[in-house]
């Protein structure tokens, strides 16, 4: 290949003549080598099986799922529990697969590499990223495929239909698993939640108590009670005022009567009754003396001082008599008297119950007041109350419902009423193996031959330095060119007689141009 040119199409396209043998060689011969290696890789068998997801029966509206995670995560979550050594040791040892000198640990390393899950793509999951879940669809996945593959084709079945009754039992029994879970995770919760609940109506309820006619909505109620109050405290004091000065009128008064009462009774007096007594038994000495006792005036001086000792007499055993005695010798007293005493007993009594009524007020008073005054603080202490019962009254309402929408979750999976697993397919027997693909490497072997043949071709076009064309010859020489002399040749025709031919272009048989 002559450099420091520009190639055009016409040259690519000669050396694509020159060199199509090289290439066609290597890109015959290749397919057919891998063609006949895939003989030599033993065959394996896949078997397959259909698993379609259905949507829970009982509308969403009414009963939420109680898994709400995506199918495929939930599969392959699944996946990696159906093949533990824990789960595929029972199936090993029932199907009999540890043979040919392999060991359970062999075994399930092989299980886990042949089993795969596929997805069922649709028009509207395949591959478009814009499309995503509906509100109320549980998946946006309607099946999938399971796989296995193995050296037979019974096994392979064998092994991709319990493979696959693993998957839909562990799929019951997480679903269900869940449920309940979910079920005795809110009933402790609420259990909790109503003793919680308990103790703050017990402090509410205690509270109230202490703070009777404190709370915030007695404050008006306090304020309206206090100026009652005042009312009758203002009345009640004008009417222990009232009494008072009734009182001192009406004993200024009964001072009066009773000064002209014993002013009359003067000679009631003891004190009296003795001086008459000795007034009298003196002048009955006198007239004793100059009289003789059946003297008009010594009888009758001697019947006075007989009545003035009895009167004595009266008096003094009148003053060691009861009080009942007391008042009946006071009932002699004139009605006058007796009634300014009853009037001023009664403004006694009417002051006493004043007095005691006018106590009673202020102490009420000074209580509503200090209702009143300590409003504020029971108010904030009546409030942060009042938020945590309503808190922790929330938040038994929400775990009440939460439990109450578990339960039907949970009573929904045990009647398999949610979403379910259903085999659409059992694994099948395979008729033909799934690998090695014999097409696949016959078509890895024409890439190879074609790619080993365009690099043939390529590496004998850099080493040719032959000069075939005028671009050549300016090229190589770097100098005009004066003239040029045609190749003149001679072929055979079909009759097999000879014939000169002109050639134009001497480059088309591959010939080079002498100079």
């Amino acid at each position: 290949m002559i450099e420091n040119r520009e190639l055009t199409m016409d040259d690519y396209l000669a050396m694509l003549r020159r060199r199509i043998k090289v290439i066609l060689i290597p890109a015959i011969l290749a397919p057919l080598v891998g063609f006949l290696i895939s003989f030599a890789i033993p065959p394996k068998y896949t078997s397959q099986s259909a698993v379609l997801v259905e949507e829970q029966k009982v509308p969403q509206g009414y009963v939420k799922p109680v898994v709400t995670e995506d199918v495929m995560q939930r599969i392959a979550t699944m996946q990696q529990q159906v093949t533990s050594r824990g789960r595929l040791q029972p199936m090993i040892e029932r199907l009999g697969l540890a043979k040919h000198g392999k060991s359970v640990d062999e075994v399930v390393d092989d299980i886990r590499q042949n089993f795969n899950i596929q997805p069922v793509m649709t028009d509207l999951t395949g591959g478009n990223s814009a499309t995503k879940r509906k509100p109320g669809q549980s998946s946006e996945v309607p099946g999938f495929y399971v796989n296995f593959t193995a050296d037979n084709p019974q096994d392979a079945q064998r092994i991709c239909g319990e493979l696959t009754s693993m998957l839909l039992e562990e799929n019951l029994r997480l679903r269900e698993q869940v449920a309940q879970s979910t079920t005795d995770f809110l009933s402790r919760q609420l259990e909790q939640a109503k003793k919680d609940l308990d103790d703050q109506d017990s402090k509410l309820a205690t509270f109230k108590k202490q703070y009777m006619g404190q709370l915030p909505g007695d404050e008006d109620n306090n304020v309206k009670i206090l100026m009652g109050l005042n009312s009758q405290l203002d009345a009640n004091t004008q009417t222990l005022n009232r009494a008072q000065q009734d009182k001192s009128y009406t004993e200024s008064l009964l001072a009066q009567q009773l000064s002209s009462w014993r002013s009359t009774q003067s000679a009631n007096n003891p004190q009296t009754l003795q001086q008459q007594l000795a007034q009298l038994q003196s002048q009955l000495i006198t007239l004793q003396a100059r009289y003789t006792d059946d003297y008009p005036d010594v009888v009758k001086t001697k019947s006075d001082i007989a009545e003035v000792k009895r009167r004595l007499e009266e008096l003094n055993s009148a003053s060691s008599q009861s009080p009942d005695a007391n008042e009946k010798i006071n009932a002699a007293e004139p009605p006058e008297v007796r009634q300014l005493r009853l009037q001023v007993h009664q403004y006694g009594e009417a002051m006493a119950q004043a007095t005691r009524e006018q106590k009673r007020l202020q102490d009420q008073i000074r209580i509503v007041q200090g209702r009143v005054s300590l409003s504020p603080s029971v108010e904030e202490q009546y409030k942060q109350l009042t938020r945590d019962y309503d808190t922790a009254q929330k938040f038994y309402n929400d775990l009440l419902s939460k439990k109450s929408e578990s339960g039907m979750q949970t009573e929904m999976e045990r009647a398999q009423q949610g979403e379910q697993m259903r085999l659409v397919n059992p694994a099948g027997l395979p008729d033909s193996p799934s690998s090695p693909n014999r097409l696949l490497f016959a078509g890895g072997g024409l890439g190879a031959g074609l790619a080993l043949g365009f690099g043939l071709a390529l590496w004998l076009e850099l080493r040719d330095k032959s000069i075939r064309t005028e671009e050549d010859v300016l090229a190589a020489l770097e100098m005009p060119m004066l003239v040029s002399v045609p190749w003149i040749g001679s072929v055979t025709n079909g009759n097999g007689s000879w014939k000169n031919r002109f050639k134009q272009s001497p480059e088309e048989d591959g010939e080079k141009i002498e100079v």
